[in-house]
């Protein structure tokens, strides 16, 4: 038999070459190139088995085997999602998507150069190169075991492109720079400037919700780990990680990263939050033009502006791919990234790749409160909050461990002076001088994106004891939720805990209703709205500010809550007040009136009705795997009770309406949620949304829908005897 062979016989490529291998069908020789013979040995190693939900529990003699397991498991699941996430890293989707990625593959690029990456790969520890290479490994051995899929880009992955994705929030950094700003910057002179005009009540508050829970307050005195993260669906892979070298790690790992993000081992648990820290800092340069050199003030100084060429390669209509050419500048403070009242703006943010990649790794491997903090020292998590809890019973809360210290004079949410040298950073803060917790005598700990001046009730870190820069938000009504549900209780269970985080109340709701009844109640008799809305007011006037699928007040609440916000004048944001304030006071009753008029006639439009149930409305759809859902009234959805964050709902569901819907369909909020109970053996349940697989014909493809829309989290197989009698399937890599 020779190779060509092997490829084309559609009843020998069933199998994998490393079954072919054992069974001496194929001979070494025969197999591939040197690299894939490496990979099917390798893989002998390495075991898969799969859950009766599909989800991966991946087995090797090394940390390196389990890393090469993992990423061929999640390739198998959604390759899609793994490469698009590397493209977006590297600053590669517009050779995928085409012109429309441009701007945001030239943002990438001013603070990622592979070059760099290259260099940095280079100089990593032994330990961190040889998980690098088992990465890239597993990626390139699914795709040489996978003829049938076609990447769209990276048909080959180096070891340093991990180096690119290194973190969970790098990205997230350089996506606060406006595309928008950039392009106006870098454009040609009269580019038309693309502009998305999405209203605000659209886009669902990112964040997560995280909860830890002492052994004081708990049923069986063991300390309790609520992980709910809140990201756009079908974002990260459920799995679990062992090697004989004593990794045991499960959680989330979002698409294409080699570390468990969100999760817990034997001993400990982690949830992060996005944090209101201050981070991220444009300063505005004062620019001169001089001998057709640029040049940029800093105090009594004139510095050279640095300037270097960037190309953006991106795929033509036809197929082929063409190039945009960019000379872009940079100060001390950072890359240019647009200009504001005549000065250029440039972005300071952190650009650890490598420290963060091992801090990410390293912390999966923390066997307790102080281990965990020596990773935290290495101060690459810029944009998390974290909490932790584990089997000693402490739990405890940490702000970002990337804070620059600043002057706190400036006001760092906007624009400081590039010229002045007291704006600049002055290195990064310590870990005990940011806000932090370690067993609070109240006995639990939260965070939901909001300050983290309420994290312990009374106990909370002090806000007059910090930099104004370390909370830039204030509080939100999740965290008034939450410490509603936390206060006061005892005897919590992994079951009472679940029911706390899935509690129904909507606190924002609390808060505007009584005024909209007011205004209403004021209307002179002769009014024509005192009519037209008696009934709208008599349905909110005795709600109890609850969510639920048959709740008709929800769904009025939510669409006059909807138009209001997106009527809310955004400058009075920028001035510091936050739209919550805005819509109760100085919206005034005309607009909070005539925003309820226009709800109605939504609903009557669109429903026949304006008292309709909120399950009717609210719906759950996945159709297929693209990462860019269609959503469509007349195929199957699911209904949801939750609404979106930004009301209160611990449980997120970002929906709105889709070109061609009258119902609401979501594509964020609640993703991986788990509860975690550590005690002589640590137990889980956990829910990813949707199921584990992106391919629609997988009967994982959509098997967790209905539970996740209902809050009933699954158990979790994460002792090997919990696996019996829930294995699906066994199998190496490439099988």
């Amino acid at each position: 038999m020779t190779i060509q062979t092997f490829h084309t016989r559609p009843r020998l490529r069933a199998l994998s070459l490393v079954t072919l291998l054992t069974l001496g069908l194929v001979s070494t020789a025969q197999a591939g190139t040197p690299d894939e013979t490496r990979w099917q040995t390798q893989a002998k190693a390495i075991t898969i088995t799969r859950d009766d939900w599909g989800i991966a529990h991946v087995h090797g003699k090394t940390d390196a085997d389990a890393v090469f397991g993992m990423a061929y498991a999640q390739a198998e699941d959604d390759f899609n999602r793994v490469e698009t996430n590397y493209l977006n890293a590297m600053g590669r989707l517009a050779e995928a998507e085409g012109e429309s990625a441009i701007w945001s593959d030239l943002r990438m690029k001013l603070f990622i150069d592979p070059a760099e990456l290259q260099r940095l790969y280079a100089k990593s520890p032994a330990w961190l190169q040889t998980l690098m290479n088992a990465w890239a490994d597993g990626l390139n051995h699914y795709l040489a075991t996978h003829p049938d899929v076609h990447p769209r880009v990276i048909t080959h992955f180096e070891p340093w492109m991990a180096l690119s994705f290194s973190e969970g929030s790098i990205g997230g950094d350089i996506e606060r720079v406006s595309l928008n700003d950039l392009q106006a910057f870098y454009g040609h002179a009269g580019e038309p400037v693309a502009s998305i005009d999405t209203p605000s009540s659209w886009v669902e508050p990112t964040g997560s919700n995280g909860f830890a829970i002492a052994p004081k307050l708990t049923a069986n005195g063991h300390a309790l780990l609520w992980i709910n993260p809140h990201t756009s669906f079908f974002f990260r892979s459920e799995l679990q990680m062992t090697s004989d070298a004593g990794l045991d790690v499960y959680g989330a790992a979002t698409w294409g990263q080699f570390f468990i993000y969100q999760g817990f081992n034997h001993h400990i648990g982690w949830m992060h939050t996005s944090t209101t820290a201050d981070v991220v800092d444009e300063f505005a340069e004062t620019i001169a033009h001089r001998n057709g050199q640029l040049f940029y003030q800093y105090g009594t100084e004139s510095r050279p502006v640095t300037t270097r060429q960037v190309s953006v390669p991106y795929r033509k209509a036809d197929g082929t791919v063409a190039q945009r050419s960019f000379t872009v500048y940079a100060t001390h403070h950072g890359p240019i990234v647009g200009e504001k009242e005549g000065k250029w703006i440039a972005t300071a943010l952190m650009n650890k790749p490598l420290e963060a990649l091992e801090q990410s790794w390293l912390r999966t491997k923390a066997s307790d409160f102080a281990s965990f903090m020596k990773v935290a020292e290495l101060k690459a998590n810029s944009s998390n909050n974290t909490i932790f809890a584990d089997d000693k019973g402490e739990i405890a809360y940490l702000h970002p461990q990337f804070i620059p210290k600043r002057d706190n004079r400036f006001d760092y949410t906007k624009p400081v002076d590039g010229s002045d040298p007291a704006t600049d950073w002055q290195g990064l803060h310590a870990l005990n001088e940011a806000p932090h917790l370690l067993n609070p005598p109240n006995g639990w700990i939260m965070n939901t994106n909001n300050w983290p001046y309420s994290a312990a009730g009374a106990y909370s870190p002090k806000r007059e004891d910090y930099p104004r820069y370390m909370d830039s938000v204030g509080e939100n009504p999740r965290g008034i939720h939450a410490t509603m549900v936390l206060s006061d209780k005892r005897d919590f269970t992994t079951s009472s805990l679940i029911t706390a985080a899935f509690d129904s109340y909507l606190p924002a709701f609390a808060r505007q209703i009584p005024v909209l009844v007011a205004d209403y109640d004021a209307l002179p008799a002769s009014d024509p709205l005192k009519q037209k809305l008696a009934g709208q007011i008599a349905l909110l006037r005795h709600w109890d500010y609850r969510w639920g699928i048959a709740s008709m007040p929800t769904t009025l609440a939510v669409f006059w809550g909807d138009i209001l916000w997106d009527k809310v004048d955004k400058s009075d944001v920028a001035e510091g007040l936050s739209v919550y304030d805005i819509m109760a006071q100085k919206a005034g009753a005309k607009a909070r009136l005539e925003a309820l008029v226009e709800a109605s006639d939504r609903l009557e439009k669109d429903f026949g009705s304006w008292g309709v149930s909120w399950g009717e409305v609210n719906r759950y759809q996945r159709i297929n795997g693209d990462i860019v859902q269609p959503f469509n009234d007349a195929k199957p959805s699911i209904p949801v009770p939750f609404t979106s964050s930004r009301w209160g709902s611990l449980a997120s569901f970002g929906a709105h309406r889709w070109p061609g819907t009258k119902r609401y369909y979501g594509t964020g909020g609640n993703s991986f949620v788990a509860v975690v109970e550590f005690g002589d053996k640590v137990h889980a349940r956990a829910i990813s949304v949707g199921g584990e697989s992106g391919h629609p014909e997988s009967p994982h493809f959509d098997d967790q829908g209905e539970r996740y829309t209902t809050g009933n989290l699954r158990a979790v197989y994460f002792w090997p005897e919990d696996l019996k009698g829930h294995t699906g399937r066994v199998y190496h890599p490439g099988e």
